[in-house]
């Protein structure tokens, strides 16, 4: 049976669960360390052993053979497990694997204890196995530890006063006070080990939840819409998301931190910040940023949050003093803003024109009927049949009107796509293009380069002409006021343009472009170029553009806007072009009218 779900379910690790790993790699370190250095130190002992049994040699001249040996073989065996097991931690929990070790320790210390010819003492050595046990091991290991040296030493008191001399009794009270002691330091070794070790978890588990927080931080505020600024007291920006350094004009891969009083355009939010700081509350205020000499002001909604600092492990009242705290500001482009507030006023507008629309269809068809009734009857007179046939265009173009505003306002799973009508390109750009220019008096200056006569293309007459009509009148607003026609331009052809347009198909296509020479977008008004109701000047409704990305896209057509550089009389210029990509198609096309879909 094969399992259908993602296989990101099969690896997806919970958050606590993966900092736990990560802190567990770690968690060990130190205690790594103390055992490395308890089996170095081990090595050390043997060769202080040696050293104290040659100097025991030369100034009392009494030695043992068997003491001598005895830490000749712990000196080996030391240094065989110092290069065998350094980097391996054992296991906390009481096993055969501490033998080597403890075990060790201990059998030598007694062997010395016991061949040790002279005055000397070994037992305060015995401290050290109760010590790594009870750091290094669990509790279990530390007692087990501690009381094995408590029999060895009772039995080795036994085996002194076995003759039963008087001071036995003393030896024994002794030995049992030693043990005790023993079993207090192993206990409270074993609960300082475990305390440290916790903490120490606590805190890299603290530090990897922190890097891991930041983390997601940062993903957040880079991929945030509005800017976001973080500036100190001294109005040192420490760091900008890519909102933000677009909306200061900067690039985004600008150095930081960066000073607000770098640029004198920037010194509204300059002085924002620094209110926010002498008030220590929250602001809030509209400020207009003059981010460079070649654009105009840009509005901005700024609201600034004070950051509070409070010192840790003290009953402190959270600090807000401006050496403590920093200053978050938020940036919101009032463009932006003010093109969803249209939005959202002109969304019931949009829901009463399409009931508007609706209703005026049925009317339409019956004046366009009555239209056709009377032009029967009015055959032979020639002007009454003019009047007709203007009644019969306009109520064509009313429908057509109408159609359009409740196909904008139909809430459509997918972009549908139109039949349409084969038609000539550049015999239809000519007649459009000239009617344009004639709508105006004197005409209007456009200049025509057209290179597709030979290409038909899929699309609707009314609605391609549409599309142009709204493409020059745009051009024609944002063109450079001057008298040469080339400063606007209505290019068409067939295949890629050229090598600046990215992306277009490189097969057979058709293409036309409305070309003007004025000043380059704004990146703030790039991005929301063909959204509705979104426009840089107060007296547009900004549908224009919007309505022709959506007539494109019924037709498999493309829009697109592009920084073009256009041959004219003073050299190349750069200007604003809005390409249109066509579907080639044949020469004949079933059409049909608007009318076919309107029911009386």
């Amino acid at each position: 049976m094969v399992n259908s779900a993602s296989p990101w379910q099969h690896t997806a690790i919970p958050l606590d669960t993966a900092i736990s790993r990560r802190a567990d790699a770690s968690l060990n370190a130190p205690f790594v360390r103390l055992w490395q250095a308890f089996l170095s130190g081990r090595i050390f002992l043997a060769l202080a052993l040696i050293l104290l049994q040659a100097l025991n040699l030369q100034l009392q001249n009494i030695s043992s053979p068997l003491v001598w040996l005895v830490c000749i073989v712990y000196l080996i065996l030391t240094t065989v497990l110092r290069l065998l097991a350094g980097k391996h931690l054992p296991a906390p929990r009481a096993a055969l694997q501490w033998l080597p070790v403890i075990g060790v320790d201990i059998a030598v210390i007694f062997l010395l204890q016991i061949f040790q010819v002279g005055s000397l003492n070994y037992t305060a050595l015995l401290a050290i196995p109760i010590l790594i046990s009870a750091a290094l091991g669990g509790l279990m290991l530390a007692f087990g530890t501690t009381a094995c040296i408590t029999l060895l030493t009772l039995a080795h008191t036994f085996w002194l006063y076995r003759g039963g001399l008087s001071d036995a009794a003393q030896a024994y009270y002794q030995t049992a006070f030693s043990s005790a002691g023993y079993f207090c330091v192993a206990y409270l070794t074993h609960e300082l080990a475990k305390r440290v070790r916790r903490e120490r978890s606590q805190a890299l588990f603290n530090r990897l939840r922190t890097q891991t927080q930041e983390q997601v931080n940062s993903l957040v505020i880079n991929h945030f819409s509005d800017g976001v600024l973080v500036v100190d007291s001294s109005l040192q920006v420490l760091q900008a998301n890519p909102a933000a350094l677009q909306l200061l004009n900067l690039p985004p891969e600008h150095t930081q931190p960066f000073s607000l009083q770098a640029h004198s355009g920037w010194a509204p939010l300059a002085d924002a910040a620094q209110a926010s700081f002498a008030h220590a509350r929250p602001l809030s205020a509209t400020i207009h940023l003059q981010a460079t000499e070649h654009r105009g002001p840009t509005g901005i909604n700024v609201r600034t949050r004070i950051t509070e600092v409070a010192a840790p492990y003290l009953d402190e009242e959270p600090q807000t003093e401006p050496g403590h705290s920093l200053c978050v500001m938020f940036l919101h482009d009032l463009r932006e803003m003010e093109a969803q507030l249209r939005t959202e006023k002109l969304a019931s507008m949009g829901r009463m024109s399409a009931a508007v629309a609706h209703e005026i269809r049925n009317p339409l068809a019956a004046i366009t009927q009555a239209n056709a009734l009377l032009a029967e009857d009015l055959v032979s007179q020639p002007g009454p049949q003019q009047l007709c046939r203007i009644v019969g265009q306009n109520a064509e173009r009313l429908a057509r009107i109408a159609e359009e505003i409740l196909n904008l306002t139909r809430v459509q799973q997918g972009v549908e796509t139109h039949q349409g009508q084969s038609l000539p390109l550049d015999t239809l750009l000519t007649q459009i293009s000239n009617e344009w220019r004639g709508q105006s008096t004197p005409s209007r200056q456009l200049l025509l380069q057209l290179n597709a006569s030979t290409r038909h293309i899929v699309f609707d007459e009314e609605h391609l002409r549409r599309v142009l009509i709204n493409l020059l009148d745009n051009a024609q607003r944002h063109r450079s006021h001057t008298d040469n026609e080339a400063g606007l331009q209505l290019v068409s052809g067939h295949g890629p343009l050229n090598t600046q347009m990215p992306g277009l198909p490189e097969d057979d296509i058709c293409w036309f472009m409305v070309w003007s020479n004025g000043a380059p977008l704004e990146a703030s008004v790039e991005r929301h170029l063909f959204e509705p109701f979104f426009s840089s000047q107060s007296r547009s409704s900004g549908l224009g553009l919007y309505i022709c990305r959506e007539l494109c896209q019924r037709y498999d057509a493309t829009i697109r806007y592009l920084r073009l550089a256009r041959s004219a009389p003073e050299g190349d210029i750069d200007g604003n072009a809005f390409i249109v990509t066509l579907r080639s198609g044949p020469s004949t096309l079933a059409s049909r009218t608007l009318f076919d879909s309107i029911m009386v």
